[in-house]
């Protein structure tokens, strides 16, 4: 099992490569390319269920790692590994390739060979980009994401495959100039592409941060670009109305948010941090203005093309929000995106090949001849809008909420306002297509329901939308694991909250002297083992009392209430019930977010 765990990464980009490969060299007859496809994606996915099974969430760091010399000169590294963050990414982008095979089944009818490598070696492109833990490497799986997508898109195109495919070449590939020099500058400067070392060389100052500013830049916009953030989503339109089905299903989302968390935020927290409200409010917008447009389309690709935008802006506040809680909600968030999109655009996918149509007003009344596409459709609308009980409704909450209580409930309130929006647009989308009077089209096309393929795929999707829905800790519990958005340090939060008094805070240590206190210094009294607070000032009520003992879970108003002795780590608030305890580590409470020492407190501490 050990041997299988350093090479599980490996064999997951091996896999659909050689799939690739396979197909690539076998003759273009009937459905074999389909078939080889099928079989490969799915043998891939079973390899990705080893690592949500083998993980370990109890230990930190990355999991599965191998770090292998490649190329000398510059020293690049086939160095890759998975944490929390990308663990599950790895496993959706499994789970979706068998659901693109199957939306190409009828879709595709010239070339399979082309189009089934192709797909192929863009799922190899996209395990790549999620594991990758040498920027260079990162960089290359980035670019070779980019190249079999405008290639489909031009074979492929429904009306203008050729002149959107350029669009989305030229919007994503021109962005990606600025990063190769900046990660290259980062070399220059660090001589190494590996990520953690690279982090640890800003994180202690050794670049100028007056660089770093443009550096992270170069980044971000790479990233906001492939998300795409608003107003740089010039492509995404176009791309969803043209892209073949397998392929819309992953032109959006995955790869910028992640590399968002991981490469910008991940390496450059200062710089995030600086940016963040400029992000925000363009997210903010992004959410409306997307949610806004969606309403309005008659084209359903249209539809979901700016539906994704005000879906991706949310999971984009939750990054910049910069707090742990929607950091989890908003990983949780693309999953749930990428299981709900994958569904919805396999039904759409089924709906235009029975139909040859994607304008919205050409149905109606499709519930009586497709019940079952008519009742998946209506279960994954509205996990989409976020209904209780289902998916989307789980990192919807998280990201609000904690945008509501941690970064700023104007555009909180201003956020939710897009899940209204996102009712009324899905909604009338299943009224229209499914329900009302039958239109000329569906009356006069009798077709099929849903057939077995289609339902092997579509109904593990709707199980897992329910699973997510009511036991998100199967899920949570990993991700929390990997999230780490940069905090703020002590100068920072001193700066921005008034100094406690004597009788705000009390630390009580067992033992150890005020040195040992991490930050700058403490305006709070601190006990040693066997001390007690007589003579210090404005603390009357703690005179006489002794702390040998460690109390957790326990509310104290004054410390006239503390009778007996307690040493380990006892926090009491001056009028406020004190915070739970059970979770310091040590003998001793670090006590972060204090002012300069006061007399009475080192006359306690000596």
């Amino acid at each position: 099992m050990t041997s299988l765990n350093q090479s599980i990464l490996t064999l997951i980009l091996l896999v659909p490569l050689a799939g690739a490969v396979l197909v690539a060299l076998l003759p273009d007859r009937g459905k074999l390319p389909n078939w080889i496809a099928l079989a490969t994606t799915l043998v891939t996915f079973l390899l990705t269920l080893h690592l949500p099974t083998h993980f370990v969430t109890s230990q930190s760091g990355f999991q599965f790692e191998r770090n292998i010399p490649w190329i000398e000169n510059p020293a690049i590294f086939y160095h890759v590994g998975v944490d929390g963050l990308s663990l599950w990414l790895v496993v959706l982008v499994g789970l979706l390739a068998p659901s693109g095979v199957v939306a190409g089944w009828n879709a595709i009818q010239t070339r399979r060979k082309v189009y089934y490598a192709l797909f192929l070696v863009q799922q190899t492109a996209m395990f790549g980009v999620f594991i990758s833990l040498d920027l260079m490497l990162y960089y290359g799986f980035w670019e070779l994401s980019l190249v079999p997508m405008a290639i489909l898109i031009a074979m492929y195109g429904r009306k203008d495959g050729p002149a959107a495919a350029l669009k989305f070449f030229l919007f994503t590939f021109i962005p990606s100039a600025p990063l190769l020099v900046a990660i290259l500058w980062l070399y220059a400067k660090t001589g190494t592409f590996n990520f953690a070392d690279v982090q640890h060389q800003i994180a202690i100052g050794n670049l100028p941060a007056g660089a770093l500013f443009w550096v992270a830049l170069a980044f971000l916009f790479a990233f906001a670009v492939k998300v795409p953030v608003f107003p740089l989503h010039g492509w995404l339109a176009d791309t969803y109305n043209e892209a073949p089905v397998a392929l819309a299903m992953v032109v959006a989302g995955k790869l910028g948010l992640y590399s968002m968390f991981r490469f910008h935020v991940g390496l450059f927290p200062a710089q995030s941090r600086a940016i963040a409200p400029l992000l925000i409010a363009l997210a903010v917008i992004g959410i409306l203005y997307g949610a806004c447009l969606a309403l309005v389309q008659r084209d359903f690709w249209r539809l979901m093309a700016f539906a994704a935008l005000s879906h991706l802006s949310l999971i984009v506040l939750a990054i910049y929000g910069l707090t742990f809680l929607g950091w989890a909600g908003g990983v949780y968030q693309i999953l749930s995106h990428g299981v709900v999109d994958g569904a919805l655009f396999l039904l759409l996918g089924a709906l235009e090949v029975r139909f040859a149509s994607t304008l919205i007003d050409s149905y109606g009344g499709l519930a009586a001849k497709l019940p079952r596409t008519a009742t998946y459709f209506v279960i994954a609308s509205l996990a989409m809008i976020g209904l209780p009980m289902l998916s989307g409704f789980i990192g919807e909450f998280i990201i609000l909420s904690s945008t509501f209580a941690g970064v700023s409930r104007p555009w909180a309130v201003a956020a939710t306002v897009a899940v209204i929006l996102g009712a009324a647009y899905m909604l009338s989308l299943v009224q229209k297509i499914f329900y009302g009077p039958e239109s000329t089209l569906t009356a006069s096309k009798p077709s099929a329901d849903l057939g077995f393929g289609e339902l092997a795929i579509l109904t593990p999707l709707v199980i897992l939308m329910l699973v997510m829905g009511v036991a998100p800790t199967l899920w949570l519990n990993t991700i929390r694991t990997g999230v780490h958005p940069p905090q703020q340090s002590s100068q920072q939060q001193a700066s921005q909250q008034p100094a406690p008094t004597a009788q705000s805070s009390v630390i009580l240590s067992g033992g150890r002297p005020a040195a040992a206190i991490e930050g700058p210094g403490t305006n709070a009294v601190i006990l040693s083992d066997r001390s007690n607070a007589a003579g210090v000032e404005g603390l009357p009520a703690l005179k006489g009392h002794d702390f040998s003992r460690a109390v957790a879970d326990t509310r104290y108003e004054t410390a006239s209430a503390a009778e007996g002795r307690f040493s380990s780590s006892v926090i009491l608030s001056g009028g406020r019930p004190p915070r739970r305890t059970a979770a310091v580590e040590g003998p001793a409470l670090a006590f972060r977010n204090a002012g300069p020492p006061t007399k009475a407190s080192s006359e306690a501490a000596r």
